[in-house]
C-alpha cells in the first residue's frame, strides 16, 4: 500500500476513536465505560420521604404495630382487665387486673362502667363513672385510656358483631419492629391512568379477613396500561376525596403480602387523569398484627400482572 493510503487509514482510525471517546462522555476518564443512566433525584427523594413517613405512622404509640388484642363481645356483659380470674370476662395483655365492665342494653347500645379507684381516661379526659361507648363506625368513637395513656381500648363494629380492640405502646410488635423492605424504586411504575366514574351511590361488597362483609362506596374505576395490556382497578372512598385501592397481583404470596396490598391516589383532575404510583403500594395492617380486620381485594382488583414495586411482605423478627 502506498504511503498516502496509510496516512488516510490512520486519519480515519483517529477520527473513529475520537467519535467513540465522545460517546463515552468523559473522554477516557471512566476507562471507556458508558455513562450511567440519569436518576431523577427529586423523585427518589420523594419516595424516601414517603417511606420514612410510613415507618413513623406504623411506630406511633397508637399505630398498627401497637395492637395487643381483639376481643369479640359475645355476651351482654363482660368484665375486662388483665387478671387471671375475670369471670365471664375479657382478659387483656396489659393494664389493671380489673378495669371495669362493658355492657349492652336492650337497644343495642354499649356502655362502660370503670372499676372504682382507677386512673382511667375517656377521650383524653379523666373518667369518673359510667359512659356510653360509641364504636369506630360512629362519628365520634369512644377511647378508654389506661396505663397513663400507653394503653387504649376502642369498640369496633363489623357487620352485626362488636369487639374491643386494645393497643399498648409497649407491644412487642412495636418494640421489636423488624423494618420494611421494598422492591427497587422504579419510575416506570408511576403510571398515568384514566378515571371512569360510577353512577352516584355505587357500592361494592367488600369482605374482610375476619369473615364479615359490608358495602363500601365506590366512586369509579381506574384504567391503566402496562406492557401493552389494559388493567382496571375499582376505587373505594367518597367522591371528591382520595382514591383508595385494595388489590392483589402476581406478587401476592410471592414477595408481597399474600392477601393483597393497599394503594392511595389523589382525586382525578378535571380531565379524568389520575396517577397510580405503585412504588407506594403498601401492606395492610394484618401484615404486622393478628388483631386487625383488614379488607380483602374485590374480585375485579385481582390483577393478572406482577407488580414488582412497592412494599414487600413483612418478615417478623426472629425471637
Amino acid at each position: 500500500m502506498r504511503f498516502g493510503s496509510w496516512v488516510g487509514v490512520a486519519m480515519g482510525m483517529a477520527m473513529l476513536a475520537a467519535v467513540l471517546a465522545g460517546c463515552g462522555g468523559s473522554g477516557g476518564g471512566d476507562g471507556g465505560k458508558s455513562a450511567a443512566p440519569r436518576v431523577d433525584q427529586a423523585f427518589m427523594a420523594e419516595q424516601q420521604a414517603w417511606r420514612n413517613q410510613r415507618v413513623e405512622e406504623l411506630l406511633r404509640p397508637d399505630g398498627w404495630t401497637s395492637l395487643v388484642g381483639l376481643h369479640w363481645l359475645e355476651l351482654k356483659a363482660h368484665y375486662i382487665g388483665s387478671g387471671a380470674r375475670i369471670g365471664n370476662g375479657v382478659r387483656f395483655a396489659f393494664g389493671p387486673e380489673k378495669m371495669g365492665m362493658v355492657t349492652r342494653d336492650d337497644a343495642g347500645k354499649w356502655w362502660f362502667t370503670p372499676e372504682s379507684g382507677l386512673a382511667l381516661t375517656f377521650n383524653g379526659e379523666p373518667l369518673k363513672g359510667r359512659v356510653a361507648l360509641p364504636s369506630d363506625q360512629d362519628p365520634e368513637p369512644g377511647v378508654i385510656g389506661f396505663d397513663e395513656g400507653k394503653g387504649l381500648v376502642t369498640l369496633l363494629r363489623r357487620g352485626d358483631r362488636h369487639a374491643l380492640r386494645v393497643r399498648h405502646a409497649e407491644a412487642r410488635t412495636r418494640l421489636q419492629f423488624g423494618g420494611l423492605s421494598y422492591w427497587p424504586t422504579d419510575p416506570s411504575w408511576r403510571i398515568q391512568a384514566r378515571f371512569v366514574p360510577h353512577p352516584p351511590g355505587k357500592t361494592l361488597p367488600i369482605a374482610d379477613i375476619v369473615g364479615t362483609q359490608s358495602d363500601s362506596p365506590s366512586p369509579g374505576v381506574v384504567e391503566f396500561e402496562r406492557d401493552g395490556r389494559t388493567y382496571r382497578l375499582e376505587a373505594l372512598g367518597e367522591a371528591g376525596r382520595e382514591l383508595f385501592f385494595v388489590f392483589a397481583d402476581g406478587t401476592s404470596g410471592h414477595g408481597s403480602y399474600p392477601a393483597g396490598r393497599f394503594l392511595k391516589a389523589a382525586w382525578p383532575e378535571a380531565d379524568g387523569k389520575v396517577v397510580l404510583d405503585f412504588n407506594r403500594a403498601y401492606n395492610p395492617p394484618c401484615a404486622f398484627t393478628l388483631f386487625a380486620t383488614c379488607p380483602l381485594p374485590p374480585a375485579g382488583n385481582r390483577l393478572d400482572l406482577a407488580i414488582d414495586a412497592g412494599e414487600k411482605n413483612y418478615k417478623l423478627p426472629v425471637q
